[in-house]
């Protein structure tokens, strides 16, 4: 179950002004950049794609948090309001290797509780997609999944498993691509523009 468009694009108005940020703009522009992907999919219902790619960091609505906080914040308020299918994404987003991303028992309870979803989540399309315009969608437009990739390098720096998720990335887009019959990036509004723009990296704080 899900919200309408407008639903969602209401409860992400609300969640920017508990908490204020980038993050906002960057939602706004997955659902953007899901929908454009699934209307040249037939197998993908553009509207679907468009609301879950919007509310997918819904969990930052608590405040300036980790991905595991966030993930599971999102989780609990899409379940809460009975919009299962936008759960299930606010967990998935952030793991494109799913189960390949657990390979140790986590120590404290959230991350544990991510773990045993995704153990048992077979990855669909949905999941895929989002997965991807989480890799395209900045806060200011749309950029190659190399300008995204450094971009959260430079925030966070170089975690473990990140260029493992760099390549099921780039698969994931091959594989949208073939279905596609274009490039990912044909869709995207202004993304060569966009691609070449340098801002600095956001933390929290900034403005």
């Amino acid at each position: 179950m899900l919200p309408t468009a407008d639903e969602a694009m209401r409860e992400l108005e609300l969640a920017g002004e508990l908490n204020p940020g980038p993050w906002v703009k960057h939602s706004v522009n997955v659902g953007i950049a899901a929908r454009k992907i699934a209307e040249k999919i037939s197998s993908l219902d553009p509207e679907k794609a468009y609301i879950v790619g919007l509310l997918h960091d819904i969990g930052r609505r608590v405040g300036i948090v980790d991905i595991p906080t966030h993930i599971c914040e999102g989780y609990r308020y899409c379940m809460e309001k009975g919009w299962d299918e936008a759960a299930r994404i606010c967990m998935t987003h952030s793991y494109l290797r799913m189960q390949e991303e657990f390979d140790s028992e986590p120590d404290n309870e959230r991350e544990k509780m991510i773990r045993e979803y995704i153990l048992h989540c077979k990855a669909d399309d949905y999941d895929r997609l989002i997965q991807l315009c989480d890799s395209l969608a900045v806060d200011y437009g749309f950029v190659i999944l190399e300008k995204r990739f450094v971009d959260v390098t430079r925030r966070y720096g170089i975690m473990e498993g990140y260029i493992k998720g760099w390549e099921t990335a780039f698969a994931i887009k091959e594989s949208f691509e073939k279905e596609m019959g274009c490039s990912v990036y044909d869709v995207l509004p202004d993304i060569g523009r966009t691609t070449l723009l340098t801002p600095k990296p956001w933390k929290p704080g900034n403005k």
